[in-house]
């Protein structure tokens, strides 16, 4: 799978499915697999939907990174996978599950983000909150980035 980018603008309809944007699409391997994996975001409200074989990897690092023995750990863990299996239809449709729906606020527009190896689906009207948050991103890139070359090299 190649490296998920962009942001695309589109409609659910009255059951919650939604046409993949081409933009979208270009990027993703639907001839071989339809299967998707969407969960709810443990950092922002949106949901996160990964290719089927993109959550099998991020299964396999949770497993090799935590101890599932630590109750804290089992916690992460279980929040990780806890989620739906969706597969596109033959029109290029995804079911948002209504319950995933509801805990993102999603009703009709949504936004779409390539975010790596995964898509992030946001309420159109919360990812409008996002950008006008007032974060400073030139001091934070500064702060996180300045030393990253230095660091790198060491």
């Amino acid at each position: 799978m190649s490296l998920l980018v962009g942001v695309e603008y589109c409609k659910t309809d009255a059951q919650g499915r939604f046409k993949m944007p081409a933009a979208i699409k270009k990027q993703l391997d639907i001839v071989s697999d339809t299967r998707y994996f969407v969960r709810k975001s443990i950092y922002n409200d949106c949901l996160e939907v990964f290719t089927y074989d993109a959550f099998q990897r991020e299964v396999s690092f949770l497993n090799t990174n935590l101890n599932l023995y630590d109750p804290d750990s089992k916690k992460l863990y279980r929040r990780f996978i806890e989620g739906n299996m969706l597969e596109m239809d033959s029109f290029e449709r995804l079911l948002i599950p209504e319950a995933m729906r509801q805990s993102a606020h999603i009703t009709k527009e949504i936004v779409i983000i390539g975010s790596g190896n995964f898509l992030e689906i946001w309420a159109a009207e919360t990812y409008k909150k996002l950008e006008d948050d007032k974060f400073d991103y030139k001091q934070v890139a500064k702060n996180l980035l300045l030393n990253v070359n230095a660091k790198q090299s060491n």
